[in-house]
């Protein structure tokens, strides 16, 4: 049985990380010593492709399954790790919320296009969580979960090693931090390979940070390179 890994870049300190990061606090508290490993990239200051890259590469010869998670989100589940791998029988890339349709220009998972036009909620797989701690301040069950996606939210992300080192599917360094999960999940689509949500419960700390100018400028490479 492959080996649980996740991946998390954060631009705390090691201390700060292990101490305030909702991550961190989180897998003290629901996840059992030993069951998983934890690849921490701390003061970071590269684009998360990079990071992510990393461990694609460090994990060739030795097959895991990889989490690639941000620092602000807060495991509620006790039982993450063993419905995650139920997942991945089903599915080759799992998240927690997702869009099972995906139509041209559509620039989020969530929203069809610029004007922030939401996502029909009969399309919409998955839940999650926004606030700190928990009980959070808001809780969306966005629609039935399980459910094959076409896109999926990067917040949470998991998969085989050995899937993506056999499709030669990386995340493209382009994107720094807007558009990376976007693109994967094109490239998962490209592959014929299925995408899907998974019943874990998480909370998420940030708020989305969707129009500023770093994202439009993803957006537009994102166009470039997928044509819609």
């Amino acid at each position: 049985m492959e080996p649980v890994r996740i991946v998390c870049a954060t631009r705390k300190s090691p201390e700060l990380f292990s101490k305030e990061s909702a991550l961190s606090r989180s897998l003290e508290f629901i996840v059992p010593s030993g069951e998983i490993q934890l690849s921490v990239y701390p003061e970071n200051t590269l684009g998360l492709p990079q990071i992510y890259n990393t461990e694609i590469r460090k994990a060739k010869d030795n097959p895991v399954i990889l989490v690639f998670a941000h620092d602000d989100i807060f495991l509620t589940d006790f039982f993450c790790i063993e419905r995650l791998r139920a997942a991945l029988v089903s599915f080759d890339l799992v998240g927690v919320v997702g869009c099972r349709e995906r139509i041209p220009y559509q620039p989020t998972w969530c929203y069809v296009d610029t004007q922030w036009t939401p996502a029909s909620s009969g399309i919409l797989s998955g839940a999650i969580a926004s606030g700190h701690g928990f009980p959070s301040g808001t809780q969306s069950v966005l629609g039935p979960h399980s459910a094959e996606v076409k896109l999926l939210d990067g917040v949470f992300l998991a998969c085989r090693s050995h899937v993506l080192i056999e499709h030669e599917i990386y995340f493209d360094e382009r994107f720094d931090f807007h558009f990376y999960d976007m693109d994967f999940c094109r490239q998962f689509e490209a592959a014929d390979l299925r995408m899907g949500t998974a019943p874990i419960s998480i909370v998420h700390e940030s708020v989305q940070n969707y129009g500023s100018q770093p994202w439009l400028s993803s957006y537009r490479d994102y166009l470039t390179k997928w044509g819609g």
